[in-house]
């Protein structure tokens, strides 16, 4: 389960950091690469993308990524076989992101048992409203896997209650409306309003993405919130490169961001 890893990041005065990747993006020996240079440089959990053709919460960087997988042939069973690997050699957990569609197809009870015996901790669906969340997420429970839900900004207060009510491991809070991407900045002031409103009703960590792109917001953010999401833009500092050149940025990247995660007492 994900909120040790909280707990822990919260007696270290500090947001856990939670990078995302997108599986097979540029092939899957990078991929593996980078989750291990994540893992090293300080990562608390990773999210790994599994490629889809048509991705509707996903901003252009993640978007083209899943076509460059899918390009590759790169499928679930890949993903989950990297998830595996990843386990075995001592990995940051992992929490797989994927649309419906994939697990469908793949089978719902399927996936849940395959996710599972692969190591992951958790599955985030993010094309799921909360009243079609009941069998996956229940079926992913049977297994140990935790699904955590997302509230968006516009959440009226008596659904984000019921949605934090289901969600587990984690509460995703969206930072700002729209879709994934580095270019819009998440509002400190939006997510400290929402903030508030879920510790009234939560004991669950919060985590927050979609906008969050640089130490500067990481550091801003921190104090609020129990983990921070970053995707596109660390997308963005690896694309067009494999292999070493891409652990190489992919460390200084993260650097500077697992920094801003500390934060005094609050």
């Amino acid at each position: 389960m994900l909120e040790a890893l909280f707990d822990r990041a919260k007696c270290d005065h500090r947001a856990a950091f939670i990078p995302y990747v997108m599986a097979g993006d540029p092939d899957i020996a990078t991929t593996e690469a980078v989750l291990l240079a994540l893992t090293d440089a300080g990562a608390d959990a990773i999210e790994l993308g599994i490629p889809y053709g048509d991705p509707l919460a996903d901003g252009p960087t993640i978007a083209a990524a899943a076509q460059r997988a899918l390009a590759h042939g790169v499928t679930i069973a890949d993903v989950l076989a990297i998830t595996r690997r990843h386990k075995e050699n001592a990995g940051a957990p992992i929490v797989l992101f994927s649309y419906f569609n994939p697990i469908l197809q793949y089978g719902v009870e399927r996936f849940a048992y395959d996710a599972a015996g692969a190591g992951a901790s958790a599955v985030i669906v993010p094309d799921l409203s909360l009243e079609e969340t009941e069998t996956l997420s229940s079926t992913l429970a049977e297994h140990g896997v935790d699904m955590p839900l997302l509230i968006a900004p516009s959440t009226t207060r008596e659904r984000a209650r019921r949605i934090v009510d289901r969600s587990t491991g984690f509460v995703y809070v969206v930072g700002r409306l729209g879709v994934t991407g580095a270019d819009s900045r998440v509002s400190t002031q939006g997510v400290r309003a929402q903030v508030a409103a879920l510790r009234g009703m939560t004991e669950r960590p919060l985590a927050v993405g979609f906008g969050v792109s640089s130490s500067a917001h990481v550091q801003e953010l921190a104090p609020l919130v129990d983990g921070i999401i970053v995707g596109s833009a660390l997308i963005d500092a690896f694309a067009g490169t494999s292999a070493g050149e891409a652990v190489a940025r992919v460390r200084a990247f993260a650097a500077p961001l697992i920094a801003a995660t500390q934060y005094g007492e609050r």
